[in-house]
């Protein structure tokens, strides 16, 4: 059976210096390049790309120079599965990706079993509580985003009642899952629970139910092409009710892609190279200059990840596979050690992360943070 990989970049360091295998660290990023991930996969790519590229500019990990490879997995789970596993036997020192939690759900095991560290971009809370020591987010957790969320709909938005619209995959039904409870404990009523489906086109019949529920407010929870779709239905049908949702409503793609649609639109963002932070901006502009579009928070996340690993290599003094993990495990990583980790970012020991994170709104055409939150454990 043939077999579908992409290479879609593989050398981080300039062809004119030549170096030995040994003077090499391999890393292999296994990511959705085509199917319905691409939007978030190459920001995602595109972000390590960066990272690497700084590296090796500086010398490298411990004098070695990083050779990135990424494999497409075309957003498919048993793709996924393969690349990883690929990626194991061809030796890579750990494995970056994917961002959607469906595959990394299929996959984690193959890393796990190999005792290497997987860095990941996805969000699903279920993700993280089935004991994996080798998987290690790069956001935060739907159980660290949810309960920021219902505390802003009941404080400062004043919402009686919320309709839920979420995409059926892994990642939708993780959030629907955890901000259903979050509503239920700041005495919320679920208006409306509307399930769409992965790459679905028209959102007008499900507009209508929501508008049709009389929900103070709407918690959007759809990848970034649905989330566009469904704001642009939302409009047409006249819904004028408070529209909330979790860092990817809020993003730079959907912004584009919705236009006067995403006008108004308010929640909770992990990442953002609008937040107040000087090393956000700067990752910003050089990701701009290099690729000619706006990060998103997958591109700064596949940024964070390369300096994840940097970093465990570095206080460990040593190339160690297994040591990558056993060092970020539980650890916090200071700008003041390595900035490229941008901002200060605790590593649970299951792998989930803990730092600050923002509130934002879409004020003509634009993300503008309007609040900075405390890391849950500072």
């Amino acid at each position: 059976m043939k077999k579908h990989w992409i290479i879609a970049a593989a050398f981080g360091m300039a062809v004119s210096l030549p170096a030995l295998a040994q003077d090499k660290v391999k890393l292999v990023d296994v990511v959705e390049l085509s199917g319905a991930g691409a939007t978030a996969g190459t920001n995602w790519k595109n972000g390590i790309d960066l990272a690497v590229a700084d590296i090796n500019a500086k010398g490298g990990i411990l004098g070695k120079q990083i050779e990135i490879v990424h494999y497409d997995t075309q957003t498919n789970p048993g793709n996924t599965r393969a690349a990883v596993q690929r990626a194991i036997d061809e030796g890579t020192y750990a494995v970056l990706g994917p961002v959607f939690s469906g595959p990394i759900g299929a996959s984690m095991q193959i890393a796990q079993r190999a005792e290497i560290a997987q860095l990941v971009g996805g969000e699903a809370a279920g993700l993280t509580k089935q004991g994996n020591q080798y998987l290690f987010r790069t956001s935060l957790s739907q159980t660290a985003a949810m309960p920021k969320i219902a505390k802003y709909l009941k404080d400062t938005v004043k919402a009686g009642s919320v309709a839920v619209v979420w995409v059926n995959n892994d990642f939708g039904k993780g959030g629907r899952d955890a901000i259903i409870p979050e509503l239920e404990k700041a005495g919320i009523k679920l208006a409306v629970d509307v399930a769409t489906e992965q790459g679905q086109a028209d959102f007008a019949a499900d507009a209508i139910k929501v508008k049709n529920s009389n929900a103070d407010a709407i918690f959007v929870y759809l990848n970034e092409e649905e989330s566009a779709r469904f704001l642009r239905a939302a409009k047409q049908q006249g819904i004028t009710k408070p529209m909330v949702g979790e860092t990817t409503l809020l993003g730079a793609k959907v912004i584009e892609l919705a236009g006067d649609a995403a006008n108004g639109v308010k929640g909770h963002v992990g990442l953002s190279i609008d937040a107040p932070i000087p090393a956000f901006q700067e990752f910003g502009k050089k990701f701009q200059a290099k690729y000619n579009y706006v990060s998103d928070h997958n591109g700064m996340k596949g940024y964070m990840a390369v300096y994840m690993v940097k970093w465990a290599t570095e206080k460990q003094k040593k190339f160690d596979k297994k040591g990558v993990a056993d060092t970020l495990r539980g650890a916090t990583i200071k700008t003041s050690d390595e900035p490229g980790i941008l901002i200060e970012t605790t590593i649970e020991k299951n792998g989930d992360l803990d730092r600050e994170s923002f509130l934002a709104e879409v004020k003509d055409g634009k993300q503008v943070i309007t609040a900075t939150l405390p890391k849950i454990n500072p």
